[in-house]
Formats: structure tokens, C-alpha cells, sequence
């Protein structure tokens, strides 16, 4: 190995799916062993067999769609305001003079605070979860768009001005093509967060999606059926930042690898 030396996709493959096997196999010595009693740590067996029964009996897959729909909707929510918004604070310093230290304040306040209000102001619906995700995501994609799309080279902008160009022409033909990539990677790393956001709306006052059934787990001291729901999460993650990055290539193929 070399300092950012690359390494071949499938050499990348199999280094990814090796640390999932050393890991699942140390979970089974440890539980399977006796080294760990199985009230504080499910056996990757009997978390198969829960999740199973979770699947097949307790129709644990509405759960799943229920949390998906949420975290689309929110992220989607935070998308449409945050976005625009970035962009102008990205191209108008005065627009970023405005809106900039009220978003670097609101981004440290977490999500989670907000969930009492949240309740009080919108009951325990699906309005609240939305609005978990939209404030756990909207204010980090204003911030993080603001700086990329400042941080545009210069040298093209004055030639566009050159040849022409207007204000309004210049950000939609020089400043969304050049950092769109960037801005779609922002996105993708940020719904990753927003799967940490629905969780913490679901635990309260919930009466389905993954968070729900991880707290009735919980209540009956389930360890198979949390960790199936942990792994659940992850899995959708997974698959979702993959098509995630599948898409950015399509879309920005010289600048995403």
C-alpha cells in the first residue's frame, strides 16, 4: 500500500465484503462462544430467526416503507428550501451576510431538541417526523452548498462576464453546472444523516417505522429484533448511497470516478 494509491474495483469489492465476514464472525464467537451473555447480545443466528418472524408475522415491512417514506419526504423537504438557498449565499455575499450566521447557529442545534416543540406544534403525525428530518438536513445543505459553489474559480466567472454574460447567466451557466457534482455528493452525505434523524423522531410518540419497533424491542429485552433493525437501516443506507453514487456518475462523469 502507497499513500492515495488507487486500488483496482474488485480488489475494492472484495476488502469491502471481508470486513463484514471478520466481523459477523467475531459477533458469532463472541455470542455463540458463551462470551457474552445472550440477554445483552443476540446471536447472529437468533437475530436472523427474529428478524424473520418480524418479516412474516408482525409485518415488520410496512415498518420499513413507513420509515423509508419518511426519510424521502423530509430529505426531499430540506432539498427543494436548502438548495436555491446555498446557491445564492454561495453567489451573493450580501444574501450570505444575511442568512449565514443564523444557518452556522441553527446547524449545531440538534435535531432531537426540537422534538417536544415539534410535538406541541404539530401533534404526533407524520408532519412532525418530516419536520425532524427537514431541520436535522436543511441547514447543513445550505451551509455546505454555500461553500462550494463561494468557492467557484474565478478565472470562470470573469470569463463569462467577458463573453457576455449577465448576473442570472452566470450562475445558471457557470456556477450550477460547475459545482453540481459537489452539490450531489453534499446531498449524498447528508441523507445518510437524515437516516439518524427519523430514528430519533420514531422513538417518541410513534406508532410504526423502524425507531417503533426498535423501542418495543427494547421494552421485551429483544436484542435480535434491535439489532435486526439496526442492520435493517444499514442495509437501506447502503443500497441508497449506492444508487446514490451510481446516479452522479451517470450524471457528472468527468469529475466523479
Amino acid at each position: 500500500m502507497r499513500p492515495l494509491e488507487p486500488i483496482s474495483q474488485p480488489a475494492r469489492l472484495w476488502l469491502g465484503v471481508s470486513f463484514f465476514v471478520v466481523f459477523f464472525a467475531g459477533w458469532a464467537l463472541a455470542t455463540l462462544g458463551g462470551y457474552v451473555p445472550k440477554i445483552f447480545l443476540a446471536d447472529p443466528i437468533t437475530m436472523v430467526e427474529d428478524g424473520w418472524r418480524l418479516l412474516t408475522k408482525f409485518g415488520f415491512g410496512l415498518d420499513i416503507a413507513i420509515t423509508i417514506w419518511r426519510v424521502v419526504g423530509g430529505f426531499v423537504l430540506a432539498v427543494i428550501v436548502a438548495v436555491p438557498l446555498g446557491i445564492l449565499m454561495g453567489a451573493y455575499k450580501p444574501i450570505e451576510a444575511f442568512f449565514e450566521p443564523f444557518v452556522s447557529f441553527a446547524r449545531y442545534l440538534p435535531a432531537s431538541a426540537f422534538v417536544p416543540l415539534l410535538i406541541l406544534w404539530a401533534g404526533l403525525g407524520e408532519t412532525q417526523k418530516l419536520l425532524v428530518i427537514f431541520l436535522g438536513s436543511v441547514f447543513q445543505i445550505v451551509l455546505m452548498v454555500a461553500v462550494v459553489v463561494g468557492n467557484t474559480r474565478r478565472d470562470l466567472v470573469e470569463a463569462a462576464y467577458t463573453l457576455g454574460s449577465g448576473d442570472r447567466s452566470v450562475v445558471r451557466r457557470v456556477l450550477i453546472p460547475m459545482n453540481a457534482p459537489e452539490i450531489a455528493e453534499i446531498l449524498r452525505l447528508v441523507l445518510g444523516w437524515a437516516w439518524t434523524y427519523v430514528i430519533v423522531a420514531e422513538l417518541i410518540g410513534s406508532s410504526a417505522g423502524i425507531g417503533h419497533m426498535i423501542i418495543d424491542s427494547q421494552a421485551l429485552m429483544a436484542t435480535g429484533q434491535i439489532i435486526f433493525g439496526i442492520i435493517v437501516i444499514g442495509v437501506i443506507g447502503l443500497v441508497s448511497d449506492f444508487l446514490f453514487k451510481l446516479v452522479n456518475r451517470r450524471l457528472f462523469p468527468w469529475r466523479l470516478a
